[in-house]
């Protein structure tokens, strides 16, 4: 149950063109999935591993990027150790050289510049895709097709949420490149298992970051109404989710959620399918409250608290769903109350205006 975003204003915009943001980026650039403490974290903890005529210009990168807020001065720096890195034969695939690239797309992001941070990443993604045609297949590349197929993927992920956010909202873009994430994640999960290729741990993504990129491209047809595309893989990011944590019922949640709202294609037996689907839905709920029951301290954290409140206030909506009342204002009732004892103020609001809703039908009828 998200609040709604604050509009924002977008600050004055460095003269920096769309040419000088596409010439940072050298040939051969690579990616990370990344979030906000990435961006930094990420590039300041490499700096050991640059040679010092690298390192000194992105020093002051960092600094007009983290510190004193300065983007023509942070690109410039970023473009210097850029530059020296090349002509000194870096690697541009090396782990230090992606963080730098990322660093440019952050910037970008961070100043609200979201379509040269698109560009940026375009760049990135094509570059390595460029790579692995070319040099993929070859003979002792197989560590490094795993690392830069890993970068692309991360990117595309990143790619999906820029073009989602509410200043660009190009959706179809936004759904091309998780389709194009999720699908290479499980190409490649499939292409493991069936080969019986062994990856070094590090190499490829975790089973939380494949989960991850499922759970979003899930989250995307959600917005869209397309639950019945949204289920599966809310279905096949829980598979990933081992062992059961927290985060397992929240998308036990959204599986549910996502059952309860398809709706099954015309025929005589649509009644009986529709029921169907709301008892599955009941099902991955209950099973959700029983999941956090059972994890306790130190594993147990406020996501397993908000997501028991939850998944009861799915209860009485499914049970509003099948015309249950009594059932319903058990479990809103039991939801409001879970809420509270939590802190869950969002959650108390959600299951206070079920009760109300209830109430007004029984006045009505």
């Amino acid at each position: 149950m998200p609040a709604p975003a604050t509009p924002r204003s977008y600050p004055p915009e460095p003269n920096i063109t769309s040419d000088e943001a596409a010439e940072i980026i050298l040939a051969g650039a690579s990616g990370l999935l990344y979030g906000n403490y990435i961006y930094y974290s990420y590039i300041i903890g490499a700096f050991h591993k640059f040679p010092e005529q690298v390192a000194k210009p992105m020093r002051r990168a960092i600094y007009y990027t983290n510190y004193s807020l300065d983007p023509k001065n942070a690109l410039k720096y970023y473009k210097e150790s850029l530059r020296v890195a090349d002509e000194i034969g870096f690697d541009p695939f090396s782990e230090e050289m992606i963080g730098v690239k990322i660093q440019v797309a952050a910037l970008f992001e961070k100043i609200e510049q979201y379509d040269k941070a698109i560009g940026v990443l375009e760049i990135i993604k094509s570059d390595n895709l460029k790579w692995m045609e070319a040099l993929g297949d070859k003979p002792g590349n197989e560590a490094k097709r795993t690392r830069v197929l890993k970068k692309t993927v991360q990117v595309s992920v990143k790619l999906g949420d820029l073009y989602a956010c509410p200043y660009i909202l190009e959706t179809e873009k936004a759904e091309e490149s998780l389709v194009w994430a999720v699908q290479t994640v499980m190409q490649e999960k499939r292409r493991v298992e069936s080969s019986g290729v062994e990856v070094e741990q590090g190499d490829w993504l975790s089973d939380e970051e494949q989960g991850a990129a499922l759970e979003t491209l899930a989250h995307h047809y959600e917005e869209k109404d397309h639950h019945y595309l949204a289920a599966p893989l809310f279905l096949q990011a829980i598979t990933f989710s081992q062992p059961v944590n927290c985060h397992t019922t929240v998308l036990m949640n959204n599986l549910s959620i996502s059952l309860a709202q398809q709706l099954p294609p015309p025929s005589t037996k649509a009644s009986a399918t529709r029921t169907q689907l709301i008892s599955n839905a009941k099902q991955w709920a209950e099973k959700a409250i029983s999941i956090t029951a059972a994890i306790k301290d130190p594993e147990r954290t406020e996501e397993c608290d908000v997501s028991c409140a939850v998944a009861t206030h799915n209860l009485g909506e499914f049970a509003e769903m099948l015309g249950d009342v009594k059932e319903a204002r058990k479990r809103f009732l039991e939801a409001m109350n879970l809420a509270q004892k939590v802190g869950f103020k969002e959650g108390v609001v959600h299951s206070g205006m079920a009760l109300r809703r209830l109430d007004d039908s029984k006045k009505k009828s």
